[in-house]
Order: structure tokens, then C-alpha cells, then sequence
């Protein structure tokens, strides 16, 4: 399996700043992410980068001592999550932009 770029959230129970300091400090380690955002009050966390989900999943489980939840991932074809890839065909001056999910 190839390393495409994708985002995914997942679900961490964080009940004291110290496991947030925890799981912070794990996705900072894991270089192969590029951004990632930490919804303490929802316990949910967002990444973004070219990494294989589960992967990154796994690393995060064995880092933190947390279970580790997958709730949603997108795959994209691009780096880009929007595409800007046909035009409109009424005045083919303005560019109609594609979600690709």
C-alpha cells in the first residue's frame, strides 16, 4: 500500500492536560504528518500528510498507551483536498472547483 495524501480523525480520550501533552508530543514525533489539530474538549484529533492510516494509528496507540478510534478518513488525489480542474462551459473564464473525496 502507497503513501497517498489523506486526512483522517480520530478519536483519543483525553481527560487531563498530561495525556494532551502526550498525544501532542507523539504527533509531533511522527514526520510523516503535516498538520495536525487537537479538539481537546471533543477528544478528537485531525491529521493531514502522506501517511498509510492505520499506521500512523498504531504508532499513536503505542506511544500514548490510549485507545486509538478511526472515525472518518479522506483520500485525495492531489496534495490539495480542492481541485480546480474543469471550467465553466458558459464563458470559460472561470474555473469550477472540484471536490474530490
Amino acid at each position: 500500500m502507497t503513501e497517498k495524501f489523506c486526512c483522517m480523525v480520530m478519536r483519543i480520550h483525553m481527560d487531563c492536560s498530561g495525556c494532551y501533552r502526550k498525544v501532542r508530543r507523539a504527533l509531533l514525533n511522527m514526520h510523516e504528518l503535516e498538520t495536525h489539530l487537537i479538539e481537546k474538549t471533543q477528544c478528537r484529533v485531525s491529521v493531514c500528510g502522506k501517511f498509510i492510516p492505520q499506521v500512523v494509528a498504531i504508532k499513536l496507540r503505542k506511544k500514548t498507551n490510549r485507545r486509538v478510534e478511526i472515525l472518518d478518513i479522506q483520500h485525495y488525489i492531489d496534495q490539495r483536498p480542492f481541485i480546480t480542474t474543469s471550467t465553466d462551459l458558459m464563458s470559460n473564464q472561470y474555473p469550477i472547483g472540484t471536490c474530490i473525496t
